[in-house]
């Protein structure tokens, strides 16, 4: 008897070759939905260094007592001066601009921390609702809202930001919106997609769009911000994220049982072992939550502090990063945007790598889960401790503080198989759940740090 053709579906439709998971081709789409997000999250960030205008704001009484005082200070300070000054610096009195074009925008420092938070606003607000959402009515539908608010709202910034930065700032909170349920809708569609043993690895692989949005559009927003200016970024980066918003619905589905394009093989290896992962923690999807059984949570609390402390940092550099590069090492837009964009780049490749041997310590029996997800986080957290600690040492030593901040931003990639994956580790059937109150603190402590380090 002929065994059944493995590229045919139960419908009679074809399927996925069965050298191309479905799972795998999952993972990829949802990293490339989180490089998009994360992609459009930061270009803002290069792109305003193009769009103010430097010389107006150095022509204001305010910012010239800031200078005043900034070098009173410096010719005090025994030690040297606390500006960093390069060769290719021309300050002060004729009005020079040290190199940089001026954009058209004459917002202080106070309107661009509001510009750059306000994001967190909107992020703040969709957490809860977005993971029970992805939860009722499964992630796919989520997520595919998230990628094309995001991707729309990008399109408009350049006429919102000509209206004025009130509405530059409206633009950039429902971006936050919509980008508030992502990691919600990803977490609960991981949970019924990743076999147990290859938690890890696809979560990482998911998880390293965040690290793999910024490495592209950083240089590449810098870079045609330099060569047709800053607007044409917001186009060309929103028009080209309506094309994953035609790919992801037509492909991916909620869950492998309701796939048909899976093969057999695959579709029962995933359920199977789902439901050997522990049988009792099938649940219906409009169960109520425990809510005070997940409050009073050790594992949970743990995870939250770890989320809480990891990302604080993670946003503080993703958001501040390109400023830094500017306004303290002085580098033009087009190095700005490459060298900001360089950890990230080994923070994705380091991602991969990490949670694949990871994967394989666990299945050779090195290590346990819980083990795993511990020296994870806390590789995720030390190092890049003490990188920060040794930027503030380099000072003005350009080499120096870049190395410390590539280093300490690639072990940040450890988050991939550290808390985040952890959460569906001890509660699959409500990961949505779980990342709600994480990623709500988060954004609430990015939002209070951007206005504390603008004001």
């Amino acid at each position: 008897m002929e065994a059944p053709d493995s590229s045919v579906s139960r419908s009679g439709g074809c399927r996925f070759p069965a050298w191309l998971p479905a799972r795998y081709i999952f993972a990829v789409l949802g990293s490339i939905g989180f490089a998009i997000i994360y992609g459009l999250k930061v270009n803002l960030s290069v792109c305003i260094v193009a769009m103010i205008n430097s010389t107006a704001l150095m022509a204001t009484s305010e910012h010239h007592a800031a200078v005043s005082e900034l070098h009173n200070i410096s010719t005090a300070a025994a030690a040297g001066p606390d500006l960093c000054m390069y060769p290719e610096d021309e300050l002060a009195a004729g009005g020079a601009k040290g190199g940089f074009d001026d954009g058209k925008y004459v917002w202080n420092e106070r309107i661009q921390g509001l510009v750059l938070g306000s994001y967190f606003w909107g992020y703040l607000v969709t957490q809860v609702p977005g993971g029970r959402l992805a939860e009722i009515f499964g992630g796919k539908w989520v997520m595919w809202g998230a990628v094309m608010v995001n991707a729309l709202f990008t399109v408009l910034t350049p006429l919102a930001a000509d209206i004025g930065y009130a509405a530059l700032i409206g633009a950039r909170v429902i971006e936050g919106l919509g980008a508030g349920v992502t990691f919600p809708a990803m977490h609960v569609m991981i949970a019924k997609w990743t076999p147990p043993f290859e938690r890890s690895k696809i979560s990482a692989i998911v998880y390293a769009g965040t690290a793999l949005g910024t490495v592209i559009s950083m240089p590449m927003s810098g870079l045609i911000a330099g060569w047709i200016g800053w607007a044409s970024v917001f186009y060309i980066m929103g028009g080209l994220s309506l094309i994953w918003c035609v790919i992801w619905p037509l492909i991916i589905y909620d869950s492998p049982e309701t796939h048909p394009l899976i093969t057999e093989e695959e579709r029962s290896m995933i359920v199977t072992s789902l439901a050997g992962d522990d049988p009792k923690k099938k649940h219906s999807a409009n169960a109520a939550v425990p809510w005070r059984a997940v409050l009073t949570s050790g594992p949970f609390i743990a995870i939250l502090v770890a989320h809480f402390c990891s990302n604080f940092g993670w946003y503080m550099l993703l958001i501040e990063l390109p400023s830094y590069m500017k306004q303290v090492l002085r580098f033009d837009i087009q190095q700005n945007a490459g060298l900001s964009a360089l950890p990230f780049f080994t923070m994705w490749l380091f991602g991969l790598l990490f949670s694949n041997r990871l994967d394989w310590a666990r299945s050779q029996g090195y290590l346990t889960t819980t083990t795993a997800r511990k020296f994870a986080t806390s590789v995720a957290s030390v190092i890049p401790a003490a990188c920060l600690i040794g930027v503030c040492l380099a000072g003005c030593n350009r080499t120096g503080a870049v190395a410390f901040m590539t280093v300490g931003i690639t072990a940040i990639a450890g988050m991939f198989s550290g808390f985040l994956a952890n959460h569906i580790d001890i509660s699959p059937n409500y990961a949505g759940v779980y990342s709600e109150p994480k990623e709500t603190q988060t954004g609430s402590v990015t939002y209070n740090l951007l206005l504390v380090s603008k004001n």
